[in-house]
């Protein structure tokens, strides 16, 4: 069966679609609570953007979309290396690029420049850079940090990995909740959006790169093939770029973070059950009535350690994708170089290796076969 347009029609509120909808918030909620804690981003506008944009991509696009933060630029803004100006700045940058790349369909050209096993590379440093601030968020309280640990690791031998990130969440803001009583429900107000007249730094140049490769490689092509296997549906890369690109252009004026699509959140979503677009609507009200509730008195309750737990759950869960990489060595090295020295200019040496690599292994048997006898 040829693969079809996904539609409007494909929207079912079922039992798969309620659980479905979790599976797009097990990464999302850890990483936007971390950033919410750490950085001054606004939670509450932040799970607004979100939740808009999952009901919105439900609806056009009729299939359990993902809606993410872009990893790369959240790694580097919880580590502190990129502030909340320069994070919405990569955000409007990186929706000008891939809403270009998708208007004019070059995403094809795009793709032959950066090789699976750099875009794995990258998704390793992403993790390990995530990891190295978990530690140290756990060392606030190394006790909590251990039966954190010990939680996750009886849901996971018990074959209940994917909820390991809900049950830490719902710990945490139980503990929070008790420290601040239980929030009334409030108007967020109007965004605090920062300014974006300042430039773009040099922490921000690296994140950018590193996460347009992440966005090409995972959010664009890899989640248009998930789409035509799971779904048998036609979804073009460079749709969900042009897309993207919208995405980020109109969530960073309303308070959000740089956003993404990721074929993880659809595999997520379709393991819980969700078929249609559906899922989408029943998360997109969620975050938006979590808004009404989420104060900054509660996410200063908040247990540092739990979040880092949360977060070292998520490290590792995106690092593990470099055991698919065709190159390991190579994405290895991408990986550790980007942790000690600059995530731009090792993603660029990185996809020159494999370019090289690869015309090295294109040209051998050539030579193999004219050698004499």
């Amino acid at each position: 069966m040829a693969p079809h347009v996904a539609s409007t029609r494909s929207i079912s509120i079922s039992r798969g679609e309620l659980t479905g909808a979790a599976g797009d918030s097990l990464t999302v909620l850890p990483i936007v609570v971390a950033l919410a804690i750490v950085t001054d981003i606004s939670l509450p506008h932040v799970l607004i953007a979100f939740g808009l944009f999952q009901i919105v991509w439900g609806l056009i696009y009729g299939l359990p979309m993902s809606v993410e933060p872009m990893k790369a630029l959240a790694a580097l803004a919880i580590a502190g290396a990129l502030g909340y100006a320069e994070l919405a700045l990569a955000g409007v940058v990186l929706g000008l690029v891939l809403l270009a790349i998708g208007a004019s369909q070059t995403l094809s050209i795009v793709e032959r420049w950066i090789g699976r096993p750099v875009i794995r590379g990258i998704q390793f440093a992403v993790g390990l850079v995530l990891l190295e601030t978990a530690v140290d968020l756990s060392l606030s309280s190394p006790a909590l940090a251990a039966i954190a640990v010990v939680v996750a690791a009886v849901f996971t031998l018990a074959g209940r990995q994917n909820a390991v990130a809900i049950v830490l969440l719902a710990a945490g803001l139980a503990i929070a909740f008790m420290a601040t009583g239980l929030p009334v429900p409030r108007l967020p107000g109007l965004p605090a959006v920062p300014t974006l007249a300042a430039g773009v730094s040099r922490s921000a140049a690296d994140g950018i790169a590193a996460q347009l490769a992440m966005t090409i490689g995972n959010a664009a092509l890899a989640t248009s093939l998930l789409v035509s296997d799971l779904f048998d549906r036609e979804v073009s890369p460079d749709r969900l770029s042009a897309s993207m690109g919208v995405m980020n252009l109109l969530a960073v004026p309303i308070g959000g973070i740089p956003m993404c699509h990721g074929c993880d959140g659809v595999a997520g979503k379709h393991a819980f059950g969700a078929r249609t677009g559906g899922a989408n609507l029943v998360l997109g009200v969620v975050y938006v009535g979590a808004a009404f509730v989420l104060t900054t008195a509660v996410l200063s309750a908040f247990p540092l350690a739990i979040l880092g737990v949360l977060l070292g759950v998520v490290s590792v869960s995106l690092a593990s994708h470099v055991r698919e990489s065709d190159r390991l060595w190579l994405s290895v090295a991408i990986g550790l170089a980007a942790l000690v020295t600059n995530l731009g200019v090792v993603f660029v040496i990185g996809a020159i290796v494999d370019r090289l690599v690869d015309r090295y292994r294109a040209e051998k048997p050539l030579k193999t076969a004219v050698a004499p006898e």
